[in-house]
């Protein structure tokens, strides 16, 4: 495997840097759909287990748009693509389904030393995923295909990357306590609008989250 992004003239042997935009869009459409589906809360019991399957499909496109050579866009201001959407009813779907478990802790940056964890939810995430994808969708669907795989690229390294990868990490873990029997520590009295004290996070890791989310999300554990 070469350690060197892809260029255009690799690109067009493989097919052309329009076929690398059309799998991209595809993926990106393809989440936004899936989590939109998810959030109506028709199959409450799929839920983990699918936005887990999702997300890790999204970040196979974001480990492409990572990899590939920086993308410059054709014009030198990005063209205004209208009003961003609305994403607060899709928010509050999710957070109404994942209640028992939308809050998580996360280290913001691993790198910093000594970082300590932030509150997070997946409602959130997932909600400022779609808003960041669908503005780059806005510009593919205008025609502008080399502004929506800049955007798309400049906002997976920025923002919805991380944001995803920690979403990830999130539900990876949640899935593994249930299947495995470990219990979960109770988090749902973290302030997500505020920061946390020292130790709180230590504090709260040490009291056991009730078993009852298992099922009503769609996980079962060893357990009869």
């Amino acid at each position: 495997m070469s350690d060197v992004a892809p260029n255009e003239e690799e690109l067009a042997a493989a097919g052309g840097p329009d076929s690398f935009a059309v799998q991209i869009a595809d993926q990106v459409e393809s989440f936004m759909v899936a989590v939109t589906e998810v959030a109506k809360g028709d199959d409450p019991d799929s839920a983990v287990p699918y936005l887990l399957l999702q997300i890790s499909q999204l970040l196979l496109a974001g480990g492409r748009l990572g990899a590939h050579e920086d993308i410059v866009p054709e014009e030198r201001y990005e063209p205004d693509t209208g009003p961003d959407p609305d994403m607060d009813e899709l928010r509050e779907r999710l957070a109404g389904l994942l209640a028992p478990v939308d809050v998580y802790s996360e280290v913001f940056d691993p790198y910093v030393p000594r970082s300590t964890p932030v509150p997070s939810r997946i409602s959130d995430d997932l909600a400022d995923i779609i808003s960041n994808l669908r503005h780059g969708m806005a510009h593919y669907r205008a025609g502008r295909i080399s502004e929506a795989l800049w955007w798309w690229q400049f906002s997976y390294l920025s923002n919805w990357g991380p944001t995803a990868s920690a979403a990830l990490r999130a539900l990876q873990s949640l899935v593994a306590h249930v299947r495995l029997d470990t219990p979960l520590a109770e988090l749902d009295g973290l302030d997500t609008d505020s920061g946390a004290e020292d130790g709180d996070l230590e504090r709260q890791a040490g009291r056991v989250m009730e078993a009852e989310i298992a099922t009503p999300l769609g996980l079962r554990s060893g357990q009869s």
